[in-house]
């Protein structure tokens, strides 16, 4: 199983990988001991992921990208069967000469890969499969990765306790156990505490859950929407199963800009694997998952219905539902005989059955029509076997509602025969099915409405007027057009959030974000059409950008009006959805809409009191558990009370107190941090921010030891001051702004704290080096141009040519020292930008072979130009020449 012909074996598993994938690679890596492993993404970002990464030894890991394709011979899958879960290296499953190996402990798919080799078998977790493989070939294994591995089947088998475990599992976790694996560290990464973001997650599930009787089984979906990513959707869907004590629940979660769907179910009529699978996702019967993508929530919300109504098995099988005993007449009665059998039993037909050897044959079955116009042309004496329809459908006593419903209505029978083993049992009659249709609807139709869902009455004016004087006529025109195209193809236009909210304080601004109540990309098609623009549409997320021949862009989204479900009945049905857009965001000042219809052209609508926020210059959140829900509005508070000479709300900067005493922060994935402190940073004067985040002691969000004192105020003054000298230089040079900034936050920490805060916020590897090597090597340069200055310029070029833009700023702002400053100005204005008119060419011209020397003699030659020894490209050839002969 190790080697292949002069190939390369890579070893892959399905994208947004759990551990039980993770181990699975690890444990087939034992398998292919030759073999290097594409990972393809964890799906945590918490400890758990922190723990793989400081796992990562384990591995012979490359990175995809790095592959040649020509020289894979062999491609492991693990934990997967779905070329669609593999990401690019699905590539690979065409190619003849490339052998496809495959563990995986799920159901089969009809669309599974055709592998040359497989070891497929349905137990609780995958890396069971490849356990029972290791134990018989007797490989080594590790403490470290017996304790991945056993990890696996813990996190697959819900610690022992979901219904797919079987005593593989347990023999396999017994085995890893005895070669090390470590169950203090599995318990710590198995348990799970949920953080605000989860906790509010989960809170939006279990409101807008809806409970749909589908086929008499009880099945809950629920869909939210959130702006940005939070992990472990499937713990929250199990949690939530406990919590309600559901038997089936289906979540549909928009984040970001894809669907994330995850199933649990505890009967065998609601079979989650098979239902997901059709949405292009996979799992066991009792618990699935999917990433949608180019479908909106409620598309998604529809084909999942619809898929349903197919897959679940009803609860009702037919000898629920079916009467027995059925009323029979034998083949030789008469209709009058048959009329006064259907009077007396009062039903509306008959089976005809035969005695035939001791037993019953069922012959057909006559209906009360049937036998009324059969009385009607005096047939009254006329057996009913000449009459009885004798092709028909029967189902057995398993039958399900969808089968029983199928028959009736595919074969058009008034009656269904109930059959086992050619014996009549009973029969269900159209009225019977009705009756089981009518009371799901009527069970569905009696759920209790949510009093909090209640008829709310926005302020609202007009500022047609305002509108005119403060925008500009081609900004106010294209309002009036996209008001105008919105009408006519029957949806509503708002302008939303920050435009609105500058234009009450009178700041320029025209980024136009434009909500549409119905399908926001179908309008940005249509409008882009009549305005010669062109769109990128982002289907998976139900946004697309209109982008004009000369650059201008408006933003287009549609209302999440599926976020929350409101009684259909409200008086304000037109304003529902805009406000429960509105209702997600994270101010007062950020929830004005101005309505763009024509028939209510500059209509402003405020539902949460956004205009007497503006004129009090207060910023406020929505509800008082809104920084429990995103900690993160703190950082956005602290900023908009900064840029706009706002002061926060007494009751706003309590809460914010009480998220700082409570540390809701501490669970904030870094990421999510580290944006927003970006934010901050690149205001145009982002001291006084950061000044009021030492207010509310929220810089230990950074790290404890950043010490905001006199000194670091002086540093930060003295970049903003650099910042804005290297800006009125206009260079056009891109760079970061916000790096010099953090930077200097970062100015008197060592090594290893400033690697723990890169890490924390989970900076990529580029961002890192800036941050931690370069910033202290920055720092030494400083230092030895205090001990030694350059004498020349060249000399000058040498110390800083290395440093990329943003270090030298942050040198520039860093020493006190006039003359330094003098020099880092020169090489920033001057010697940067110094270039040679000759180069290799040139050498070559002059009979120089093309060697290493090139090199040198340009450096040489350059040396000279800084140093102003020379100057044209006469004396740039003269000096190349003597090079060359000296070479």
């Amino acid at each position: 199983m190790n080697k292949t012909k002069n190939g390369l074996t890579v070893i892959t598993t399905h994208m947004n990988a759990d551990f039980d994938a993770v181990g699975s690679m690890l444990a087939a890596q034992k398998l292919y001991p030759d073999a290097i492993v594409v990972f393809p993404g964890f799906h945590e970002k918490s400890s758990r992921h922190f723990f793989i990464d400081a796992m990562a030894y384990l591995f012979n890991m490359v990175d995809a990208k790095s592959i040649n394709d020509s020289e894979i011979k062999r491609l492991v899958i693990v934990d997967t069967k779905q070329a669609s879960r593999i990401g690019d290296l699905s590539r690979l499953l065409d190619r003849s000469n490339v052998e496809i190996h495959v563990f995986d402990h799920h159901p089969a798919l009809k669309n599974d890969i055709k592998p040359d080799y497989e070891i497929s078998r349905l137990t609780g977790a995958n890396v069971t499969l490849l356990t029972e493989i290791i134990r018989e070939q007797n490989l080594e294994i590790l403490p470290d990765e017996a304790t991945i591995m056993c990890l696996g089947i813990f996190e697959d088998t819900g610690s022992f306790t979901f219904p797919s475990t079987t005593p593989e599992d347990f023999s396999a976790a017994g085995y890893l156990v005895s070669k090390g694996a470590n169950l203090t560290t599995i318990a710590n990464l198995i348990t799970k505490e949920m953080d605000p973001d989860q906790i509010a997650l989960l809170n939006d599930l279990i409101h807008s859950a809806v409970h749909h009787f589908i086929n008499g089984v009880d099945v809950v979906i629920s869909s939210v929407s959130c702006e940005e990513y939070i992990h472990d959707l499937a713990f929250l869907v199990q949690k939530f199963l406990k919590i309600e004590n559901l038997n089936a629940i289906i979540t549909i979660a928009q984040m970001k800009n894809k669907i994330y769907l995850a199933a649990r179910s505890r009967i065998p009529e609601v079979d989650v694997g098979a239902i997901v699978t059709e949405l292009g996702g996979g799992g066991h019967s009792f618990a699935a998952a999917a990433t949608i993508k180019d479908k909106t929530l409620v598309q998604t919300e529809q084909k999942l219905l619809e898929i349903m109504r197919k897959k679940v098995k009803s609860k009702q099988r037919a000898r629920d539902i079916m009467s027995s005993p059925p009323i029979t007449a034998a083949p030789e009665i008469s209709c009058a005989q048959a009329r006064n059998r259907l009077s007396r039993y009062n039903i509306n037909a008959l089976m005809v059955v035969k005695e035939n050897n001791g037993g019953n044959s069922l012959q057909g079955y006559i209906t009360r029509p049937v036998i009324e116009k059969a009385l009607y042309h005096k047939l009254d004496d006329i057996t009913i076997s000449e009459y009885m329809t004798t092709e028909f459908a029967v189902v057995e006593p398993n039958a399900d509602i969808f089968e029983i419903q199928e028959k009736i209505i595919e074969n058009n029978q008034r009656v269904l025969p109930v059959m086992e083993n050619d014996a009549l049992l009973g029969v269900i009659t159209r009225t019977d099915l009705l009756n089981i249709l009518f009371q799901e609807s009527h069970e569905k139709l009696l759920q209790p409405q949510d009093p909090l869902k209640e008829t709310f009455h926005p302020r609202t004016k007009k500022i047609v007027g305002f509108m005119k004087e403060r925008l500009p006529d081609r900004l106010y025109q294209m309002l009036v057009h996209i008001g105008q195209v919105a009408e006519e193809i029957g949806y509503n236009a708002y302008v939303v959030g920050g435009f609105v909210r500058d234009l009450f304080l009178y700041r320029h601004n025209e980024d136009l974000d434009i909500v549409i109540e119905g399908n926001g990309i179908e309008f940005a098609k249509e409008f882009a059409r009549r305005s010669n623009a062109r769109i990128n549409a982002y289907a998976k997320f139900g946004t697309a950008v209109i982008i004009f021949p000369d650059g201008f862009k408006i933003d287009v989204a549609s209302a999440r009006m599926e976020y929350y479900k409101f009684p259909a009945a409200l008086p304000t049905v037109e304003m529902s959805s805009i406000k429960l857009d509105l209702f997600r965001r994270d101010f007062t000042i950020n929830t004005l809409a101005v309505f763009l219809n024509q028939s209510k052209f500059g209509k402003l609508i405020d539902f949460f009191g956004g205009q007497r926020d503006i004129k009090e210059k207060a910023i406020r959140i929505l509800h008082n558990l809104s920084f429990v829900e995103d900690p993160t509005r703190v950082f956005r508070a602290i900023r908009f009370e900064q840029r706009f000479g706002f002061t926060i709300g007494k009751l706003t900067s309590g809460l914010i107190e009480n998220a700082v005493r409570m540390d809701f922060f501490k669970r904030l994935s870094g990421r999510r941090v580290f944006s927003e402190l970006c934010q901050i940073l690149k205001e145009d004067t982002p001291l006084p921010a950061l000044s009021r985040l030492n207010d509310y002691n929220l810089l230990k969000v950074i790290d404890p030891t950043i010490q905001f004192n006199q000194t670091m105020i002086a540093r930060l003054n003295a970049a903003r001051k650099v910042i804005s000298w290297f800006d009125l230089l206009y260079t056009e040079e891109g760079y970061m702004r916000w790096a010099i900034y953090f930077l200097i936050l970062l100015r008197h920490v060592d090594e290893n704290t400033s690697t723990r805060i890169c890490q924390r916020f989970e900076l990529g590897p580029k961002y890192q080096k800036i941050f931690v090597k370069e910033r202290l090597a920055a720092e030494e340069c400083i230092g030895r141009l205090h001990r030694d200055l350059p004498s020349t310029n060249s000399e000058l070029y040498r110390r800083l040519a290395d440093f990329q833009i943003e270090l030298v700023l942050y040198m520039m702002a860093i020493t006190d020292h006039e003359t330094i400053k003098k020099m880092i100005s020169h090489y920033v204005t001057e010697l940067r930008g110094v270039r040679l008119s000759v180069g290799g060419k040139d050498l070559k011209a002059l009979g120089v072979p093309p060697s290493p020397i090139y090199g040198k003699i340009l450096n040489a030659v350059y040396e000279a130009k800084l140093d102003e020894k020379i100057k044209t490209r006469e004396e740039e050839i003269a000096l190349l020449k003597e090079y060359a002969a000296r070479y």
